[in-house]
């Protein structure tokens, strides 16, 4: 059966054999925790991909934003002939996609021609990082805090504009504005209720701080699991914004003139049997353990490191910008939404709040950072800096965020802990990537350009 949209292998089956699931979504996230994937006839589900997988292009995790085929990746290219790799279906990731008719969808895993894991694939980089992590005795739970803007344009016509002068379904800053958001309920209401009813649990939803601007707050989960919780949610939301015919964005940075869009990442760390959150010492009126601070310092030591995990795109830069509620100072503080770290909660609930990676980070690698970072803490016994109290925007001496993309890959290259946290191949993968991705801006002539230089220069 059926549970708020999951699927046991046997019930899909058996939906199949009714003619109550025609299709099934087959699908993996690629380096930008987009689904890439193929839609398969449901009796062919059925009768072969259940025993053998499916197969698809290996160019898939060297392509850009565009879906160029991008040279210089060692994983494959031109003249290695753009092989295949193997599709291998997670059977415990089924779901009924209840805003698509008659269609469930499973996760792949990616495994090579030879039948070994595809190391440079989002989904088994965080795979590994949870071994890691169980082998020294410890679980993650985390949890995703997104923020997107709507618009009243479609898709369509976002893009025949340039996608400038959108008009937002707002026209005020709504943050926790009830009826501003209930003009936007129409929408916001059945992303709510399609994620719930397709096995992505959803706490709420709330006006964030901008014309337009939401954000939808997912129940926390094991690592993989809110990875592809996530992931859906965001390719859904995009889905069911289509069929409304409006347009959402999960832009870091959309507008100048506007707020950003946070993926604020929320973690905390247990023991094996999940009975006890080790950051926390005693009961709800102790205090943190020496283990937290020590996780916390990784995570503050590796924030530079590792900010191509938490800000992909030349956009995710923009975002950081003094007194808009995202981040830049490399700061801890108690319920402070000035610093990159926020502390929150006390005994079961206590934990650490990221506020640096933006709506635009792969979940799967922002994970995966978090976690390698926490281990890397923890094996290192670091110690973490005082507390920050005040309004770490103006504070000097404190580290900042970095400035943009090429400044987060120069510190990815030079980082021996990027490095032996994720392997030499990760490492090229990833810094290949983050190098063309800038190189493809720095070739670009924008209208900010035009309107400064085409006349008066």
């Amino acid at each position: 059966m059926a549970e708020n949209g999951v699927l046991s292998l046997k019930s899909l089956l058996e939906k199949i054999r009714r003619k109550e699931v025609d299709t099934v979504l087959a699908v993996f996230p690629d380096m930008l925790g987009r689904w890439m994937g193929k839609r398969v006839a449901g009796n062919f589900f059925a009768e072969e991909v259940v025993r053998s997988g499916l197969h698809a292009c290996a160019y898939l995790l060297t392509v850009d934003m565009e879906m160029e085929p991008v040279q210089g990746f060692e994983f494959t290219s031109w003249e290695k002939g753009y092989g295949d790799f193997h599709m291998v279906p997670d059977m415990n990731t089924l779901r009924l996609l209840s805003w698509l008719e008659k269609t469930a969808l499973v996760i792949c895993d990616l495994k090579d021609e030879k039948g070994d894991i595809v190391e440079v694939a989002p989904r088994q980089i965080l795979m590994r990082q949870l071994e890691r992590a169980k082998k020294m005795g410890y679980r993650f739970k985390v949890a995703s805090e997104l923020e997107l803007y709507l618009f009243k344009d479609s898709f369509d016509s976002a893009r025949q504009k340039g996608y400038h002068h959108l008009d937002p379904l707002g026209s005020y800053i709504e943050d926790y504005h009830i009826l501003q958001g209930t003009k936007e309920e129409f929408v916001v209401r059945e992303i709510r209720n399609h994620m719930n009813s397709s096995g992505v649990p959803v706490e709420f939803s709330k006006g964030e701080w901008g014309f337009g601007q939401q954000e939808i707050n997912l129940r926390y989960a094991d690592p993989l699991e809110m990875a592809d919780r996530h992931t859906l949610y965001k390719h859904g939301a995009k889905e069911i914004a289509l069929q409304k015919g409006v347009a959402v964005t999960y832009m870091a940075k959309y507008s100048a003139q506007s707020a950003g869009s946070s993926f604020h990442l929320h973690s905390s760390l247990w023991d094996l049997q999940e009975k006890n959150n080790l950051f926390w010492k005693g009961g709800a009126s102790g205090e943190p353990a020496p283990l937290f601070f020590q996780a916390l310092a990784g995570q503050m030591a590796l924030a530079k490191d590792f900010s191509i995990f938490f800000a992909p795109t030349v956009n995710s830069y923009k975002r950081y910008q003094a007194s808009t509620f995202a981040p830049t100072r490399i700061a801890w503080g108690r319920d402070n939404r000035t610093c990159g770290f926020r502390i929150v909660g006390k005994g079961p609930s206590f934990r650490v709040e990221n506020r640096i990676p933006g709506a635009d980070a792969n979940p799967y690698l922002a994970f995966a950072a978090t976690i390698a970072a926490v281990l890397h803490g923890i094996s290192k016994k670091q110690k973490a800096t005082e507390e920050f109290r005040g309004n770490a925007y103006e504070a000097k001496g404190l580290s900042q965020v970095p400035k943009s993309l090429h400044e987060a890959a120069d510190g990815w290259e030079k980082s021996e802990a990027a490095r032996e946290t994720f392997g030499e191949k990760v490492h090229a993968h990833y810094l290949h990537a983050a190098r063309v991705e800038q190189e493809a801006f720095d070739r670009a002539v924008t209208c900010w350009e035009l309107a400064r230089y085409f006349e008066r220069i």
